[in-house]
Formats: C-alpha cells, sequence, structure tokens
C-alpha cells in the first residue's frame, strides 16, 4: 500500500512543539507522535474501522487510546486556542463570523449506547478537564434518525473558530448559546481572550427576539434575515409591532463560507458519518480538522 502522507511538513512543524511530551505515567514512553496523529487524520479521512488500520500505524490500540485521552483533556483544544492566538495577533482573523450546523447520521456503531430520552448537550468550555461527555452522548432522533450536528462559527474566510456537537434534533438557535460560549481566542501577550466578534452572521434559523436581544448588549452586529411568519406577526401588530430589524443584505452574502466549511469538514468520511459512540472523541475529530486548517496558515 503506497505511504500516503496525511500532513504536510508545515503542518507537523506547527503542532508538534503543542503536543504533550510526556504522558504523566511510568512505563513505556510514549511512541512516535507524528506516526500517531497521521493514523487519525488517516481514520477519519477514510471512515475505516480503527482496527483495519494499515501496519505502518502501528498498533491501532495505541492510535485509539492516544485519541481518546488527548479527547478528554483538551488538547486539541489548547492546539487550536494557539494557532488561533498567533493569528489573531497577526491580524489573519477576520471577526465577521458566520454560524450554521450539519447534520450527521450516526451509524449503528455509535448508537448501541444507552441514551436517555431527554438527551441535552453539555457546554464545551476549553480548559483542562472541561470536556465530559454530554447527556446521551449528543446523539438525537431526527427525520434522518439517529443524528448528530456539528455546529460552526468560522470566521469571515471560512475558517474554524468554535466546534460543538448536538443532538441531531437540537434547534440551531437554541444551541447557539452554546457556540458562543465556545468562542474564545486567547492572547498572545497578557489579558483576557477575545470572546466577542464584531458580526455575527446567520440564516433564519437565528431569527429570533432573544438571540437579537442578546448580541444587541454584546454589541455583536446581527445580520439574520427575518422569519416571514415574524414579519406578518408584527405587520398584523401594527404601530405597536416596531420597525423592522436591520439587514445587510450584501454583507449576508459572505454567509456561504460557513457551508463551504462544511463541504471541507464533510472530505472526512469519519465526519460525515459518526461511527464515534462518545461525542467528546468525535468533537475532537472535528476540532483537529479545524486545528489542520490553521496549520497551514
Amino acid at each position: 500500500m503506497p505511504h500516503r502522507p496525511r500532513l504536510t511538513d508545515q503542518q507537523w512543524n506547527r503542532i508538534r512543539l503543542l503536543l504533550p511530551t510526556s504522558n504523566g505515567r511510568r512505563g513505556r514512553p510514549w511512541s512516535d507522535h507524528r506516526r500517531v496523529v497521521e493514523a487519525i487524520v488517516y481514520r477519519y479521512r477514510t471512515g475505516i474501522p480503527l482496527r483495519d488500520l494499515p501496519s505502518r500505524f502501528g498498533s491501532w490500540k495505541t492510535v485509539w487510546a492516544r485519541h481518546r485521552r488527548w479527547a478528554g483533556d483538551g488538547t486539541w483544544d489548547r492546539i487550536l486556542g494557539v494557532l488561533l492566538a498567533n493569528a489573531d495577533a497577526a491580524g489573519q482573523i477576520d471577526w465577521r463570523i458566520a454560524v450554521d450546523s450539519t447534520i450527521n447520521r450516526a451509524h449503528q456503531h455509535a448508537t448501541n449506547t444507552h441514551r436517555p430520552e431527554s438527551c441535552r448537550a453539555a457546554a464545551h468550555a476549553r480548559g483542562p478537564g472541561a470536556h465530559r461527555e454530554p447527556v446521551g452522548h449528543g446523539i438525537g432522533r431526527s427525520r434522518g434518525g439517529l443524528t448528530t450536528k456539528i455546529h460552526h462559527a468560522v470566521d469571515g474566510r471560512g475558517r474554524p473558530l468554535a466546534v460543538v456537537v448536538t443532538p441531531g434534533q437540537a434547534h440551531d438557535g437554541q444551541s447557539l448559546p452554546l457556540l458562543l460560549g465556545d468562542l474564545r481566542i486567547p492572547k498572545t501577550g497578557a489579558g483576557r481572550p477575545r470572546t466577542t466578534p464584531s458580526m455575527l452572521l446567520g440564516d433564519k434559523a437565528y431569527s429570533s427576539r432573544a438571540i437579537r436581544k442578546t448580541l444587541k448588549a454584546r454589541g455583536i452586529t446581527a445580520v439574520i434575515p427575518e422569519r416571514c411568519d415574524q414579519q406578518e406577526h408584527r405587520r398584523r401588530r401594527g404601530s405597536a409591532g416596531g420597525r423592522p430589524p436591520k439587514f445587510d443584505a450584501a454583507t449576508y452574502k459572505n454567509r456561504n463560507v460557513v457551508e463551504r466549511s462544511f463541504a471541507l469538514l464533510k472530505q472526512w468520511r469519519g465526519l460525515a458519518t459518526r461511527f464515534d459512540k462518545l461525542a467528546i472523541v468525535y468533537r475532537s475529530a472535528a476540532v483537529l480538522a479545524a486545528v489542520l486548517v490553521w496549520a497551514r496558515i
């Protein structure tokens, strides 16, 4: 089988110094990080079972253990935070962010776990110990059966800034606080992380009075079209209905950057279809995909 590297030297040089250097335990030291990371990427790009990994990647158990450990301790989130901090310091982040979600079918291998009827994803705050498995493993039932959603907040060039996983039936508008809560870009020096974009572009799923009020209170310009039923309700109330919300149609045309980010993400077959039982493991692969995007810059 021909060797097909999944990481360029540029990408590896950007992330290798940010990976843990010790497993914190006695015994055999960690094997080569690059081979393991390439195995993780290969597995999600191809969508194959872990046990079918080519022998050049070593033991599949090592790949799984490393991926599971880094998913639980937030390693990829910390690496993404460093890359985003450096990009922000260099002025490379367009803070006119766009938000949306994509729904993915959960394979039967991901669904043979106990899921309570009422499942709600927990917020994925960055930091050690902050990534806990949500109730129901982030899998819910929608029109497509058992599904899961990946929510993205991307900058004005379509590069992911925040990633959240929820059950498939979760409403995009109700999941927006989770997504904005995950948006924390650290400073390279002293100072608080940046959590407030200058503008937020979203489709009609985010058109609600509560969301517009929250964004206005935080000084974020909302570029969200008003739903037809909301327009009709305002007209029926007459002068008591108030003025229609401001909407910049020209700026809204750039919202498709988030759709293009999902088109790139779903080239990873292991993300387009969910095979992972644990939501934190599945989400960490989506964060890894974001890391590779920013490592190319």
